[in-house]
């Protein structure tokens, strides 16, 4: 829960599935404390570490864009707020013709990008954020994480410039211990919900 609100969660497919290793899903439902079940919270799950479209391909499926569309909103009933986390990121194609933005597009949830604030981030997160609002996404944050306990000038300055170049508020989130919850900070998610962009 985050504000005291219920929060359900949900990721489209999860890959590279390891045994004895927490998967994105597990931790995305251990995080919010919700009851849902793998299926409920990842309609798709496989085990190569590739993009979804060749997981599935891989495995003789095809990632259906209404399952997904029809998963998410499931997840969401119930919750006072629905976290949904992408998959590698916006142009990370679902299927060949139905890309991760396009999901975030049809769920209609303001966008968070999850950003590395090292050298490199400027150029790659602005793209994002681009891409986003050429797809008519509200980009309501950029979270540089993981956020050193003291940040070089470059990583100040990193956050600096994204902040104005992509007239954006840009966030600092420092590494977390998996495996203590209670050290985790709140996550404000309002009462609709948002799209995580990793």
């Amino acid at each position: 829960m985050a504000e005291g609100r219920t929060v359900a969660v949900f990721k489209p497919a999860v890959t590279g599935l390891e045994e004895g290793v927490e998967s994105d899903h597990e931790l995305l439902r251990r995080a919010s404390g919700s009851g849902q079940t793998d299926a409920e919270i990842a309609p798709y799950r496989y085990d190569p570490p590739a993009s979804p479209h060749l997981a599935a391909a891989l495995a003789g499926e095809r990632i259906d864009p209404e399952v997904l569309r029809e998963a998410a909103r499931a997840a969401g009933e119930g919750a006072e707020a629905l976290v949904c986390e992408g998959v590698g990121g916006l142009l990370v194609p679902l299927a060949a013709d139905y890309l991760v933005r396009d999901l975030a597009a049809d769920l209609g949830l303001p966008l968070v990008i999850a950003a590395s604030p090292g050298l490199g981030t400027i150029n790659h997160t602005l793209l994002t954020i681009e891409s986003a609002r050429a797809a008519g996404l509200e980009v309501r944050a950029v979270v540089q994480t993981p956020w050193p306990e003291r940040p070089s000038e470059i990583e100040e300055s990193n956050r600096e410039t994204i902040t104005a170049l992509g007239d954006v508020p840009v966030l600092t989130l420092p590494q977390l211990d998996l495996s203590a919850p209670p050290t985790w900070p709140a996550l404000p998610v309002g009462p609709m919900g948002l799209f995580r962009e990793p």
